[in-house]
């Protein structure tokens, strides 16, 4: 297929290829850097020489624990220490390759090497396609919460290979999904209409659908940080940034009281649930709206439900997403399909009402 592009607009301005065949379109963004440090997971190991084949620089290799594991403060440290070992300089460039988790944390290492080398990443998931990769947002995990230390750090350039969703899981597929249809429900409702129309080609990997809803869901994140890289804009009804947290702080919550063990599109997928109900009862939305959002995330294959969960476990864990201001908890809610607000303190009862509702899904 042809490559598409989508440009990003923000602070120092990139594009987004979609496409296949990675490999081939690498060099051309590497062609005046010195080295190359490729940061990867374990099971892609056996796919780094494919990706560097065509590249004339040396590359280094730093393999990552896979998922969520990889986000830690002492793996942050150990790629440190490698790039060190190897006098990386600011000639040099740092590739993501994997999932979200991966390029979450080799953008952090890119951002903070030497206060800042190139870096470019390569998705391999849906999920890093539509979200992690696109955007400028880098960090790692700590004990205390999700993404709690990091950076903004746009990218030099992102490819997304639709070859490497051939062979992805579907648990992974419909993951990333969640991502894409929460870009529907916030900007782009065509995106809900494609997927409605035809889920199962939407899941099959790399399908025309499936490429489409990529293209349409990066469209969406490249316009939100284009006009708000650093999140700073939310006033009242004017949403920046935050949009793109649509579902995220209860998803949040629950990664963290599941040890980070739970996919985090299946995580978004019960909070946008969580945050349709809260909306629902605020008053914003109808009854109609939030069904919607039962029956669109059901056919994704996803979750819409989270019984037999303590509220008392989860409900301290919102105190510190990175959307709260001071005292102040935040949810972005929508007021009808394509729109959205940051509803600020709701009443305890209400958020305890949304969540046991989440019980009766």
């Amino acid at each position: 297929m042809t490559w598409q592009t989508v440009e990003v607009s923000a602070e120092q301005p990139y594009q987004v290829s979609i496409g296949r065949g990675a490999a081939r379109l690498l060099p051309q963004f590497l062609a005046d850097v010195s080295r190359v440090a490729v940061i990867y997971p374990a099971w892609l190991a056996n796919r780094v020489a494919a990706l560097t084949a065509g590249l004339e620089q040396a590359v280094l290799t730093l393999e990552v624990p896979d998922a969520e594991p990889a986000k830690t403060v002492e793996v942050l440290g150990h790629c440190w220490e490698e790039l060190a070992a190897a006098g990386f300089t600011r000639s040099d460039a740092i590739v993501g390759f994997g999932g979200g988790t991966t390029t979450d944390l080799a953008g952090f290492v890119a951002a903070t090497w030497l206060r800042g080398v190139r870096y470019l990443t390569v998705p391999t998931t849906l999920l890093g396609m539509v979200d992690a990769a696109v955007g400028g947002k880098t960090g790692i995990n700590l004990n205390s919460g999700k993404n709690l230390a990091g950076a903004f750090y746009e990218p030099f350039t992102v490819i997304c290979d639709l070859d490497y969703l051939d062979t992805l899981p579907e648990a992974e597929l419909r993951s990333g999904m969640a991502e894409v249809l929460k870009c529907g429900f916030i900007a782009d409702p065509e995106i809900l209409a494609v997927f409605e129309a035809n889920p199962k080609s939407a899941l099959e990997p790399g399908s025309p659908t499936q490429a489409e809803l990529i293209r349409r869901a990066i469209a969406v994140k490249a316009e939100v940080v284009g006009t708000d890289l650093r999140e700073a804009t939310s006033h009242g009804d004017q949403v920046g940034r935050e949009i793109l947290n649509y579902g995220h702080t209860l998803a949040h919550a629950i990664e963290a009281h599941e040890n980070f063990e739970r996919r985090h599109g299946e995580a978004v997928s019960i909070g946008m649930v969580f945050a349709a109900e809260l909306a629902q009862r605020s008053g914003l939305i109808d009854a109609d709206l939030l069904e919607r959002h039962r029956q669109v995330l059901r056919l994704a294959g996803l979750p819409i439900s989270y019984p037999n969960q303590p509220w008392a476990a989860l409900r301290p864990a919102m105190n510190l997403d990175k959307k709260t201001r001071g005292a102040s908890l935040r949810f972005v809610v929508l007021t009808g399909l394509g729109r959205a607000k940051v509803l600020v303190d709701p009443t305890e009862d209400v958020l305890l009402d949304s969540y046991n509702a989440l019980s009766e899904a």
